[in-house]
């Protein structure tokens, strides 16, 4: 019978753990280089100047142009693709049998998109809830009905 490994991502936009598990009351183990944090900048350290300015046409009022793109929301996108390709390394590599995400909503949707279809495949249980600073006992409880799957 082949051996049951379940990786567990645990993250939000800024930091991430990946845990194993071996199976019930094995318990969460951390993975080798399995640990990430990126350095948020506020949007007011990104955008190197005021935003424009337009001109009403009809009277003489003024008004600022607000930027189009959110670019501390564009840091975590990427945070989560870098995550994704790590898991999709893995999982070509065949490191896990099943994957357990744990994210805020926003990055669950952030990883899902940016996962390869192999590796959303192997995605077992998804749990919308921020468990970053938790220790890996306080997580694994959190994860009972997701591990016994």
């Amino acid at each position: 019978m082949k051996k049951i490994v379940t990786w567990i991502l645990v993250g939000d936009g800024k930091r991430a753990r990946i845990f194993q598990n071996e199976g019930a009351g094995k318990g969460l183990k951390p993975v080798a280089g399995g640990e990430f944090l990126t350095e948020l900048h506020p949007n007011r350290d990104l955008v190197s100047d005021k935003p424009g300015r337009v001109q009403e046409s009809a009277t003489t009022g003024r008004h600022a142009v607000e930027p189009r793109v959110d670019y501390h929301r564009l840091e975590k996108e990427k945070f989560a693709q870098g995550l994704a390709k790590v898991l999709d390394q893995a999982a070509l590599a065949s490191s896990f049998t099943r994957l357990v995400l744990v994210a805020p909503p926003r990055t669950l949707g952030d990883l899902r998109a940016a996962l390869a279809p192999r590796t959303q495949a192997l995605v077992v249980s998804e749990i919308d809830k921020d468990l970053t600073h938790e220790r890996p006992d306080q997580i694994e409880t959190h994860l009972a009905a997701a591990l016994t799957l």
